[in-house]
């Protein structure tokens, strides 16, 4: 049966990320750290190939895509946003401590966002119009390998969501620049809207046949 393998990636990391700011909608450049580690990635692990690369507006992803990827064809994907913050936009932790909204949204919850921002029901519901618009174009054009460049908390939900083995978003926390690559076959994700989750990425050279870890051997 046909598979179809994607790469999800963080994005680099940015000038905001390295203060500790919540950056969802906000725009903020891919730090020169960020270049530099990602600089170091390339040139010691290896990124899968890519068919197609399908990328978050945000420009921290669109510029990481193209470092990793810069013959790839990139196609912007509006549901791989960030989560829209809200108040929180822009700001660090350490200011917003002592706001009751803020230890109401440090709550968690599907319908718990921030003010004026967005719930985690929401940003699901748009994951899963994104994750059918990527698996469908995979299909329709015969693209059998992808790269995802996104946000670290829409990988955590991704793969939470539609991941088999099911594992808490928690266990697919990823450093910038790294990620996760899944199989998708067209009968699960037809009977299940799911994937198969083989393994962390970027890798090291002996891997890349068949080098993910297993996630299936968990208790």
């Amino acid at each position: 049966m046909q598979g179809y393998r994607i790469h999800f990636i963080r994005h680099a990391i940015t000038v905001a990320n390295e203060e500790g700011r919540y950056v969802g909608v906000t725009e903020s450049e891919v730090s020169q750290r960020g270049r530099t580690e990602l600089r170091r990635k390339l040139d010691n692990f290896i990124y899968p190939p890519a068919d197609k690369v399908y990328v978050s507006p945000m420009k921290r992803c669109i510029a990481t895509a193209s470092f990793i990827y810069p013959e790839g064809y990139a196609r912007v994907v509006p549901e791989l946003r960030e989560m829209n913050f809200g108040a929180f936009e822009g700001k660090k932790a350490t200011e917003l401590m002592g706001r009751p909204d803020y230890k109401q949204f440090l709550k968690g919850g599907l319908d718990n966002p921030a003010p004026n921002g967005e719930s985690m029901r929401h940003v699901i519901e748009r994951l899963y119009e994104g994750m059918e618009f990527i698996v469908e174009d995979m299909m329709k054009n015969g693209y059998k390998n992808a790269a995802v460049v996104t946000h670290g908390g829409i990988i955590m939900n991704i793969m939470s969501c539609f991941g088999l083995p099911k594992m808490n978003p928690n266990e697919f926390a990823c450093d910038f620049g790294e990620g996760f690559s899944v199989m998708v076959t067209a009968q699960l994700w037809q009977t299940a809207k799911a994937f198969e989750i083989l393994g962390r990425l970027p890798y090291t050279a002996g891997d890349e046949s068949d080098g993910f870890e297993d996630f299936g051997d968990e208790d």
